[in-house]
């Protein structure tokens, strides 16, 4: 049996393992950020309309739209290289990964959202959820495929080192003995 498309020996390990790592961080960071209480001495309505809140900001101008926007795309994005990076695997539909790791992003920005619904100060909002998925999203096809290109590229140019694993089957030893039925005594 062969792991088709993944990295080969200890480089993978490492790979996944500081994959995992940042990762880890990330979400701590993450966490920190979006889950403390806020001291305010009021709390605006909860933003439930998708693309409300957008709109909202680019109505005051570019200037003022790009940081709460950029905040926005910039909270998850490094799950959309992070993710992929701690599945540590290369030969893998760009169409699947993307779907993936989309589905993941959006689903932490959720879990997030609905944590915030217990914070003293924090509200839901659901255009970050879209904010956050979408720089998920970005960030992957910026940077992934363009990465699994080059190791590709770099595992071909060295012979030997991208070679799959491969786990030796276990040879055939003959059929399987089978018990005769042996009727049940009167």
């Amino acid at each position: 049996m062969q792991r088709q498309g993944s990295i080969g020996g200890s480089a993978a390990i490492r790979v996944r393992v500081t994959g995992g790592v940042l990762l880890v961080a990330h979400l701590a960071l993450v966490a920190w950020l979006m889950l403390r209480p806020l001291d305010v001495p009021w709390v605006m309505p909860p933003n439930l309309r998708p693309l409300a809140g957008i709109r909202a900001d680019l109505a005051l101008g570019w200037p003022a739209a790009a940081r709460p926007l950029g905040e926005g795309l910039a909270l998850l994005a490094p799950l959309g290289v992070l993710l992929p990076l701690a599945h540590g695997r290369l030969a893998v539909s760009p169409l699947a990964s993307l779907l993936r790791t989309a589905a993941a992003g959006a689903l932490v920005s959720l879990g997030i959202a609905l944590l915030q619904t217990g914070v003293p100060g924090r509200v839901v909002d659901v255009d970050s959820l879209l904010l956050n998925t979408a720089g998920v999203v970005l960030a992957h096809l910026a940077v992934v495929p363009a990465g699994r290109a080059w190791l590709r590229r770099r595992d071909a140019r060295e012979p030997g080192t991208g070679a799959p694993v491969t786990v030796q089957e276990e040879l055939s030893q003959g059929r399987t003995p089978t018990i005769p039925r042996v009727g049940i005594a009167p």
